[in-house]
């Protein structure tokens, strides 16, 4: 599969753009299924915080990575890498980068305010 695929169009999306990340969301039941592509060079601490207001990522992010890579960085200083293809799972209070010179495009799986307790995540 390609980015070119990854891309296209999705049936009953709705699309939004924050800090430079492209999120298309469909809701399905009482969860929600995203497309989130993270352009090259995105860095949560850079691009978000300022929007958001709270020094960490508080929402938890399930999913798959569909292409590229990144790395996480907890407050104590603990990181994980996903490299594509991956399954990702990363709990809340993180800030996090995209690695490298493409975008990474994370298929997110969520339950809104209720993610974490819903899939009891919880760091590792």
């Amino acid at each position: 599969m390609t980015n070119e695929t990854l891309l296209g169009p999705l049936k009953d999306a709705s699309r939004r753009e924050i800090g430079g990340v492209q999120v298309d969301v469909v809701r399905t039941g009482n969860s929600r299924v995203k497309r989130v592509v993270y352009p090259a060079g995105f860095r949560w601490s850079k691009d978000m915080q300022p929007l958001i207001g709270t020094t960490l990522c508080q929402h938890a992010h399930v999913g798959f990575l569909a292409s590229g890579r990144f790395t996480i960085e907890y407050a104590d200083g603990a990181q994980e890498e996903f490299v594509a293809p991956q399954v990702v799972a990363i709990a809340p209070g993180h800030d996090g980068w995209v690695v490298g010179g493409e975008p990474a495009i994370l298929i997110e799986f969520d339950f809104e305010g209720e993610t974490v307790e819903r899939l009891g995540l919880t760091r590792p």
